[in-house]
């Protein structure tokens, strides 16, 4: 199935302001249809959950096709969908109830591949647990993260592995579900940050084996929405702080304070347009979403091709990561020049790329670039064309040329 770009780009009102957005790996733009979910959610009048008015009532339903959503995008289940700001909000506040069952002696595993938001929020939480912390190195300079290693890095002592579903800025794909069977093979809980993987291809928690796998749908066209994904039974045995009246239920319980139920008909509205791309997809929402992803992906990784050989062509050009897996994220540095120089040049000629290290705290350092100001990142998602990636090396190409 071919995506048609066009048509998707039409859906995206942001796009006519004759930029190319090349930063969704830092957050999407949204289409019309999620603009109009939002608004039409406050339009109808939304009162606090459980109240026994039509507005109290809506904002328990918006809550519920939310969960819904979420779940029919990862293949999870809606009662074990828990909703917050963020992913590192998330993030933080289950590694603090998971912790609150470890101690000396204790091991947690992390990797040198993550996000910071997957590892620091372990690492900390650790100390104050006294347990000991173990990484997962990443191999150069593919950009690898072995599964092979997670042999002897493991023990009967694992807690709990965190791991990546793909770099945010190498697009690296580890082996997940190899990586999450070795864990639980020992007993250890698994936690997967899909924030950079979930907008580029089919999404199965199921197969990728994790017991809980967060997301973000401002990744992929939703408004600022974290998300956690994991098995309600699971759930069921972990207690976190919360307020006395607040609800005790799953996942209510692992929700602070109240939502912001207009963006969560956001959300919804997000999942339906992606559903939507590929317009000869039929059957439920799920299986519409897996076709739809799948052909997002195959179109991703063709324009990216066309950029990797262009900037393979460059000579003043590095680029970073060669994993045969991954995402169509590129991150690169031009000789010469800082990799802000390079960003603001290209925000000059309206290409959107970020620079930095992106929150890779671990593996910029790893790649020894963190101090020089890291690499550009230029990231496609679904809704860049072509032109998007041509402008993009001809810019580069002023400078590298």
């Amino acid at each position: 199935m071919t995506l048609d770009v066009a048509a998707v780009r039409a859906a995206y009102p942001a796009l006519a302001d004759g930029y190319a957005y090349l930063d969704g790996a830092a957050g999407t733009q949204v289409p019309a249809s999620v603009i109009d979910a939002i608004s039409a959610a406050h339009r109808s009048g939304l009162g606090n959950a459980g109240g026994l008015f039509p507005a109290s009532k809506r904002a328990d339903t918006v809550t519920a096709q939310c969960r819904q959503a979420v779940a029919d995008l990862t293949g999870g289940s809606p009662e074990g969908v828990i909703l917050g700001p963020n992913m590192t909000t998330l993030t933080y506040r289950l590694a603090g109830t998971l912790a609150r069952a470890w101690g000396p002696g204790d091991e947690v595993l992390v990797s040198r591949l993550d996000h910071d938001a997957n590892v620091r929020p372990w690492v900390q939480a650790a100390a104050r647990a006294g347990a000991a912390v173990r990484w997962a190195e990443v191999e150069l300079p593919a950009g690898e993260l072995p599964a092979g290693q997670y042999d002897s890095l493991l023990s009967e002592r694992t807690v709990l592995v965190a791991v990546t579903a793909a770099s945010n800025v190498l697009g690296t794909r580890p082996a997940v579900a190899e990586i999450t069977a070795k864990a639980r093979a020992v007993g250890a809980l698994s936690y997967v940050d899909g924030v950079h993987a979930t907008p580029h291809g089919p999404t199965d928690v199921a197969a990728l084996g994790a017991d809980f796998y967060a997301t973000s749908a401002y990744k992929w066209s939703g408004p600022h929405v974290g998300a956690v994904v994991a098995d309600p039974g699971l759930l069921e045995t972990l207690h976190p702080d919360k307020l006395e009246p607040a609800p005790g239920t799953v996942p209510e319980r692992f929700e602070q304070g109240t939502p912001p139920f207009a963006d969560l008909a956001g959300v919804t509205a997000a999942v339906d347009h992606l559903a939507s791309l590929e317009p000869s997809a039929a059957g439920s929402r799920r299986e519409r979403i897996l076709a739809s992803m799948a052909a997002a992906h195959d179109h991703e990784q063709a324009l990216f091709q066309v950029l990797l050989d262009g900037l393979g062509t460059m000579p003043k050009v590095t680029l970073y990561g060669k994993a045969p897996r991954r995402t169509a994220t590129a991150y690169f540095t031009v000789a010469g020049q800082t990799p802000a120089e390079v960003a603001a040049h290209l925000a000059g000629r309206k290409v959107n790329v970020w620079n930095g290290h992106n929150y890779a705290w671990e593996l910029t350092g790893v790649l020894g670039i963190r101090d020089a100001g890291s690499a550009v990142r230029a990231g496609l998602v679904h809704y860049n064309d072509r032109s998007d990636v041509d402008r993009l090396l001809g810019a580069v190409a002023e400078l590298a040329g």
